[in-house]
C-alpha cells in the first residue's frame, strides 16, 4: 500500500514487488499449513465461495475512496466547508442503509447472485457518471450519482454475503464470515491506494491551489472511469459465480 503512493518512483516498484512477493509467500504457505489463519482451499474448492469473495474485493475497492475523492472535490473545487460536503456525502449512506434490508429478505426469495450483480451493475453506472463531473457540475448531479451509488451499495451487500454463506457448511460458517470481512477490508485499502496512485500520477505532491484544479480534476475523472470499468468486470465475475442458494436453501 505505502508502495502505490509512491509510484512511479523506484521505492514505489521497490515496495510494490517486495509486498507482492510476500503475499505470495504467504499464500504458499497457507496452503501447506495444517491449521492456516486463511483457509485458502475454500477458494480452489467451492466456485461460489471464490467468485462471491472476489465479487465482494472488487466492488469495495471500486467504490471505498469515492468519499474521500468527493469530498477533496467538494471543499477545494466547490468551496464547501468540511461540514457541508460531509452532510452531501452521507446520502449515499443513507440509501444505502434504507435499501439493504430489503435487498437482504430479495435475496431470501430470489437467486443472491442476479440481486448482487444488479446492485453492481448500478454502482458501475454511478462511477461512470461521477467519471463526467467537470469544473461546473451542479452539487444536484453530485448528489443524484450518490444516490444512485448508494442503491447499488445497498443491493449488493447484503445478497453478496447470503451467497458466500450459502455457499458453505456449518462449520465453516465463522471461517466465511471472516474470509469476507478481510475481502470486504482488503478491498477498501486497496481502493484508498489506487485514488492515492491516481493523484500522485496527475497532481503529485503539489499544495491544493487553484492553479491544481485541471489536473485534480482529471485525477478524478480517471479514477471514478477506472473504478466503473473495474465494478463492470467485478459484475461479470458475480454473474459467473452459477446458481447460488437462498437462505432456506443452505446447506446443512
Amino acid at each position: 500500500m505505502y508502495g502505490l503512493g509512491r509510484l512511479p518512483g523506484v521505492a514505489g516498484v521497490a515496495l510494490l514487488a517486495a509486498g507482492l512477493a510476500t503475499l505470495a509467500a504467504f499464500v504458499a504457505w497457507a496452503l501447506h499449513a495444517p491449521q492456516p489463519v486463511l483457509d485458502i482451499t475454500l477458494f480452489r474448492a467451492n466456485r461460489v465461495f471464490a467468485l462471491s469473495n472476489l465479487a465482494a474485493l472488487v466492488h469495495y475497492s471500486a467504490t471505498f475512496a469515492v468519499g474521500f475523492l468527493l469530498s477533496l472535490r467538494l471543499q477545494y473545487v466547490d468551496g464547501l466547508t468540511s461540514q457541508a460536503a460531509g452532510m452531501l456525502l452521507a446520502v449515499q449512506p443513507l440509501v444505502q442503509t434504507g435499501i439493504s434490508p430489503f435487498a437482504g429478505r430479495l435475496s431470501d426469495r430470489v437467486d443472491s447472485r442476479v440481486v448482487a450483480s444488479a446492485g453492481m451493475g448500478l454502482t458501475a453506472v454511478a462511477l461512470a457518471l461521477l467519471g463526467c463531473l467537470g469544473a461546473a457540475t451542479s452539487q444536484a448531479f453530485v448528489l443524484a450519482c450518490l444516490t444512485l451509488l448508494g442503491a447499488g451499495l445497498g443491493l449488493f451487500a447484503s445478497p453478496n454475503t447470503n451467497a458466500v454463506m450459502a455457499s458453505v457448511e456449518r462449520h465453516f460458517y465463522g471461517v466465511a464470515s471472516a474470509i469476507l470481512a478481510t475481502m470486504r477490508l482488503v478491498g477498501q485499502m486497496l481502493s484508498i491506494g489506487l485514488a492515492a496512485l491516481v493523484l500522485a500520477l496527475f497532481v503529485g505532491h503539489e499544495p491544493m491551489v487553484p492553479a491544481r484544479h485541471a489536473p485534480f480534476l482529471a485525477a478524478l475523472r480517471a479514477a471514478f472511469f477506472g473504478f466503473s470499468v473495474l465494478c463492470a468486470a467485478g459484475t461479470l465475475a458475480s454473474l459467473a459465480r452459477g446458481q447460488t442458494a437462498t437462505a432456506g436453501g443452505r446447506q446443512p
